[in-house]
């Protein structure tokens, strides 16, 4: 075998390897105090003592802190996800009761993980600040619960985020779904966010920010597609319509032609667990 086709096998097998890695367990964790955590994300020190960024899989808590333009819009979409866009006599209303929410999901956390307590994780990436860089994780309390669950069941999270199997072996799609399942509950008994939602206005809410979802697609150039893409047909122009889909990575998944199923894209150099979890929706074989 040529040393250059080596090579680019030893690298496609690393690759596969990494997007299918297995779950680690690591038990006796500690929760560590920091400033720029919050409810979703924060720092863990495990038993070997190297401190890492938690990011927990299934749940996203509300911003307790809008340092950014970014903090700013995705508070926004919390805030019309659960309704709450139009409680008080003005923005400013909703938007001090959303990070009171977000910081009370935050102390929520730091209660229940005060004890030591169980991290399950493939060190997938989870984004952040080059100084924050995060990994997704399950996160299980001295009590043996699931902190995503604990958080929905509460109203302090949205069940929204990415999914993976879980330790237990139960697969991604019925994690998600239990998750959703809470989230019901929890808005059926009117428990932490939701008991501020106006239902009457929550479809409303809930479109306007799709809406300027695409508006930001479009004004970017690239429109989202209406109906999902084929990965084994689609050109370079129309893959680069689905967010999170540039120009370098729409030619990597035409080179990498064909695929059996979207899952596929794992093998996809620049594809991750997080990216094909974002982008799935989007298309089909």
């Amino acid at each position: 075998m040529r040393p250059v086709l080596l090579i680019f096998l030893l690298a496609f097998l690393l690759i596969a390897k990494m997007a299918t890695a297995e779950l680690q367990t690591f038990r006796g964790c500690q929760f560590v105090a920091a400033p720029w955590a919050d409810g979703d994300s924060f720092l863990v020190r495990f038993p070997d003592g190297t401190e890492r960024t938690v990011r927990i899989y299934g749940a996203d808590c509300l911003e307790d802190k809008v340092n950014n333009p970014t903090d700013a819009r995705r508070l926004r979409a919390q805030r019309r996800y659960f309704g709450i866009s139009n409680y008080g006599d003005s923005p400013r209303d909703s938007i001090e009761l959303a990070l009171e929410l977000g910081a009370k999901a935050t102390t929520e956390v730091q209660r229940l993980l005060a004890e030591p307590f169980t991290v399950h994780t493939a060190f997938a990436d989870g984004g952040g600040s080059s100084r924050y860089q995060r990994i997704y994780a399950f996160v299980e309390t001295a009590e043996g619960d699931d902190l995503a669950t604990l958080l929905v069941r509460r109203g302090l999270a949205r069940a929204h985020g990415l999914y993976r199997s879980t330790p237990d072996g139960s697969h991604r799609d019925e994690y998600r779904q239990s998750l959703h399942d809470a989230e019901l509950v929890a808005a059926r008994q009117g428990l932490g966010a939701w008991a501020y939602t106006d239902w009457d206005e929550l479809p409303k809410e809930r479109q306007a920010e799709r809406r300027e979802e695409e508006e930001e697609a479009i004004a970017m150039g690239r429109a989202m597609p209406t109906e999902p893409l084929s990965i084994n047909s689609a050109t370079a122009e129309d893959l680069t319509r689905v967010p999170g889909i540039g120009d370098v990575l729409a030619q990597r998944i035409i080179a990498a032609r064909p695929f059996e199923d979207v899952d596929d894209l794992k093998r996809v150099r620049g594809i991750g667990p997080a990216t094909l979890e974002a982008i799935r929706e989007f298309l089909v074989p």
